[in-house]
């Protein structure tokens, strides 16, 4: 009998290259799939995996998830029990600059993706959604179930659509799926483009950094170490078919959230006010009672700490004294 592997899919990115760490510190099998594509500099994600190349646990295809020929030869070649799907064209106001590139990667990839797992004895599929499903809601918590998902953005259509997906391949083909909304994730190795290590980086260099309204959003930030956990209990929990929201339940506003930065800097920010983007919300706020009741999710790290931990590896890694 051949050894199980769990696949993550976008294993190389921010948040995949955490799984990966915990998956391989915990002595499971992993096999990474990802395209390494241009949104943002591959060498980033190239060198989120240099720890894992030297462990025998570790296997690293470069490939692409609309690629079915590819997947059908990871399947083949290892014995894949469990599947992460990180992999995603990331971002909202790009999306609705490339709808037709976040249609074919986010969704045809995703079928793709099922439809080779429908022939699989899977334990689980774990799917990578977003809070963006939710749109400019009306519900002050974000919930689940009951409430309407309007996404206002290519994106968040996108991973909506991957959540229906999940739910017809489960329905249809027994498939354990569980669909993960997560809020605002930051932490180490986060996405250079995303907000705080844009704004972190740009304070740090004395440079104008932009701000898209009055600075008085609100988004659920979520740390890292609280993502990759609530990951894991979903993996491990005995949940065939659900969708929970990972995040903190506290909303932050903007102006909070730079001034957070500012601080572990040293340093005042420059800011530009500019109009509101199309596709953005004003504020994300996570009901995650469901995430807490089923499979024990609780996150630990407030904002305030957060923010000091990346900023503490972010002087480290850039060799700020």
């Amino acid at each position: 009998m051949r050894d199980s592997y769990y696949l993550v899919t976008g294993g190389a990115g921010f948040i995949g290259s955490h799984l990966v760490e915990r998956l391989l510190n915990d002595q499971m099998k992993v096999v990474v799939l990802d395209n390494f594509d241009s949104f943002y500099d591959p060498e980033i994600k190239r060198t989120n995996l240099i720890p894992f190349y030297q462990n025998t646990n570790f296997q690293l295809i470069e490939g692409d998830i609309r690629d079915k020929k590819l997947l059908t030869e990871i399947f083949h070649r290892w014995e894949i029990k469990t599947v992460v799907h990180l992999a995603a064209r990331a971002g909202v106001r790009t999306s609705i600059e490339q709808p037709l590139l976040y249609e074919q990667i986010n969704v045809q990839g995703t079928l793709n993706l099922l439809e080779i797992c429908r022939e699989q004895a899977l334990e689980k599929f774990i799917f990578a959604s977003s809070s963006s499903v939710y749109g400019d809601s009306r519900d002050v918590l974000f919930k689940e179930h009951g409430g309407v998902c309007q996404p206002i953005s290519p994106y968040g259509v996108t991973k909506y659509t991957g959540e229906l997906l999940c739910y017809a391949y489960h329905h249809l083909y027994g498939i354990p799926t569980i669909s993960l909304r997560i809020f605002t994730c930051y932490g180490p190795r986060q996405r250079p483009e995303m907000a705080i290590h844009k704004f972190a980086r740009l304070i740090a260099q004395n440079k104008e950094i932009t701000i898209y309204g009055p600075g008085d959003s609100t988004r659920d930030y979520t740390y890292i170490s609280d993502l990759i956990e609530g990951i894991m209990r979903a993996l491990k929990s005995s949940v065939t078919f659900g969708v929970y929201n990972l995040g903190v339940s506290r909303t932050v506003k903007l102006s909070f959230l730079v001034s957070l930065i500012e601080k572990g800097l040293s340093r005042r920010a420059r800011i530009r006010y500019l109009a509101e983007q199309p596709g953005d919300v004003p504020s994300t706020w996570a009901d995650i009672s469901a995430a807490q009741r089923e499979f024990g999710y609780q996150p630990k790290v407030g904002i305030e700490e957060g923010i000091s931990r990346f900023i503490r590896w972010y002087r480290n890694s850039h060799s700020l004294a």
